[in-house]
């Protein structure tokens, strides 16, 4: 918004708004004001959802005995307060004639609503498992299939079905046609790792916060000519205002911790988890990092790939080689308590970040 009225209102005499052209200052700008807006409105959203959750989220049956205390009666769907900021945020300081901003707004509202009807379903049963598994995935294609075709079509540069590979200077796959299934793999499998992470109070935010602003430097890079050839990296048109709304989703996601901060008083819920995940994989899909989202959500790929060996194993020799499933539960097992879990996985989430970033410089 404000950068569609610098060029109504620009002019010799009023050239200090030649500043709000910068994506710098603007994504700084965009960082608070999703900040401010959370801290702002985010205990009279809290009171507003207490009131009509009553005995709030449903939690666990066959998790640590100690959630069913300490968890019970708060309230869920918070992710609406993120979503709220991230989507006001983008829209003020944003150039909202980008596409790019556009489609990442559409994956966040669309992931958003499926996870609000699935955290809806858990409320309204009282059962945690929510909307069945079959549903869920066939909304969450859906709604992958029409962003990612979205941008294959709006983003038609060179290398922009293929998938990049760190490191190498000059390795890369073409897929072709492929990419749109590549594409919905990534978007819905980041969706589900995040919301698998959020188990604990403040777990799954720290690699959020770090993956978003591993992608906002990565947007900014490989949406700049120069930068995208001194690194070798992929230049891709118009990524560089990604930037903003990534901003806005650190911004939201450290506002939203003042109150998710152990003991929660709201959980984000499938709305938030479901939503934030499946924008960080669209993002590393435009962006043409897929592979290095890989290593900077690490945590979320091994809380993902925890499940899955916990289910093989047990299906193939009927034993368990974690005590609980997602991995974290395991090391709640183990007698580490909540808090030492959230940051010693904070602590791999920043490293895993730093060694991402650097790979950009490897080639």
């Amino acid at each position: 918004m404000f950068y569609s009225l610098i060029y109504k209102f620009y002019s010799a005499d009023f050239s200090f708004l030649n500043i709000f052209k910068y994506i710098t200052f603007r994504s700084i700008c965009a960082f608070f004001t999703s900040f401010i807006l959370v801290l702002s409105y985010g205990r009279k959203a809290i009171t507003l959802l207490k009131k009509y959750q009553n005995e709030g989220q449903p939690i666990r049956d066959d998790g640590p005995a100690s959630h069913m205390i300490s968890k019970k009666g708060t309230p869920t769907m918070g992710g609406i307060i993120i979503i709220a900021s991230i989507l006001l945020g983008t829209l003020l300081w944003g150039d909202l004639c980008n596409p790019n901003l556009w489609l990442c707004l559409g994956i966040l509202l669309g992931f958003g609503a499926i996870g609000a009807i699935d955290d809806y379903f858990k409320l309204k049963t009282r059962d945690y498992h929510g909307l069945s598994a079959k549903k869920k995935l066939c909304l969450q294609i859906i709604v992958a299939t029409v962003c990612c075709y979205s941008s294959m079509n709006l983003m038609n540069f060179s290398g922009s079905t293929s998938i990049f590979f760190p490191i190498f200077k000059h390795f890369q796959i073409e897929l072709g046609s492929f990419f749109l299934i590549w594409a919905i793999f990534v978007v819905i499998g980041s969706s589900n790792a995040v919301n698998l992470t959020d188990g604990l109070d403040g777990l799954a935010m720290g690699p959020v916060i770090m993956s978003s602003i591993c992608f906002a430097v990565i947007s900014y890079l490989v949406g700049n000519a120069m930068f995208a050839d001194y690194l070798h990296i992929p230049y891709v048109p118009c990524m560089s205002e990604v930037c903003v709304f990534l901003s806005t989703m650190v911004g939201a996601s450290l506002g939203f911790m003042w109150f998710n901060a152990p003991p929660a008083k709201i959980f984000m819920g499938d709305t938030g988890s479901v939503a934030i995940g499946g924008t960080l994989g669209f993002v590393s899909i435009i962006s043409k990092h897929e592979i290095i989202f890989a290593l900077i959500g690490g945590i979320f790929v091994m809380e993902t790939l925890s499940v899955i060996l916990q289910v093989c194993f047990y299906k193939l020799i009927k034993r368990r080689i974690f005590l609980m499933a997602p991995i974290h539960h395991h090391f709640e097992k183990k007698g580490w308590s909540e808090s030492v879990v959230v940051f010693r996985f904070w602590i791999i989430s920043i490293v895993l970040g730093i060694l991402g970033l650097a790979t950009l410089k490897i080639r």
